[in-house]
């Protein structure tokens, strides 16, 4: 594999750093619904990264459900290694990276828990075939190459046959309140644009970074 000559050349848009929005999110929800009018297949993919008891770093791509006035939220199981990790240690990192428009978002902050109330809304929102996929995935658990999820399913719809599928109590959502947040606009000959917006004493400053 050639690797070393995979190239692109970035050159779609520019941030206009003369006019940027004083808030980050603002600025985060126009990008976002500028890639949703031209990619509405999993845009709100995004990159989860924590880190273990021993400081190893782990990755993983998560769904975005919400953006919230204090963060983003998306939602997991509890008994997951991820929620495993931030529970020992709640610094995360979001990525979005949308190459359509050549853009990337990078953001840390802090995780916490949603409140029962918003994840109960959000597991009713959900198809019932994942509602019942929520019941009989115990996330991250070593299980048989071979083991077939066929008759627990059947046994988690027996259960609720014709009633509403209630959420697992191990099963609930997480928002990301964020602290940093950088844009990043690809540019040609890698000169790229680069905005970084973060908290102090809960205001937020911004800076432009060096490609």
């Amino acid at each position: 594999m050639d690797l070393k000559n995979l190239r692109k050349s970035y050159s779609k848009h520019v941030i206009g750093f003369n006019n940027i929005p004083d808030d980050p999110l603002d600025f985060f929800a126009d990008w976002f619904k500028e890639y949703l009018d031209i990619n509405k297949d999993e845009a709100n993919a995004c990159i989860l990264s924590t880190v273990s008891n021993e400081g190893v770093p782990s990755s993983r791509v998560v769904l975005l459900k919400d953006i919230k006035d204090n963060g983003f939220v998306f939602f997991t199981n509890y008994n997951s290694l991820k929620a495993s990790e931030m529970s020992n240690n709640n610094n995360v990192a979001l990525n979005f990276y949308w190459p359509e428009l050549e853009r990337q978002v990078r953001i840390v902050g802090v995780s916490e828990k949603t409140s029962e109330e918003e994840s109960d809304n959000y597991f009713k929102s959900r198809p019932r075939a994942s509602q019942i996929g929520a019941w009989a995935s115990e996330q991250s658990k070593v299980i048989e190459l071979d083991y077939s999820f066929k008759d627990i399913i059947s046994d988690i719809e027996n259960r609720f046959h014709e009633k509403e599928v209630k959420r697992p109590c191990y099963w609930g959502g997480y928002c990301v309140s964020p602290n940093r947040i950088e844009f990043w606009q690809g540019r040609p000959s890698r000169l790229h644009n680069r905005l970084v917006y973060f908290l102090i004493n809960g205001i937020w400053k911004s800076e432009r970074l060096s490609p």
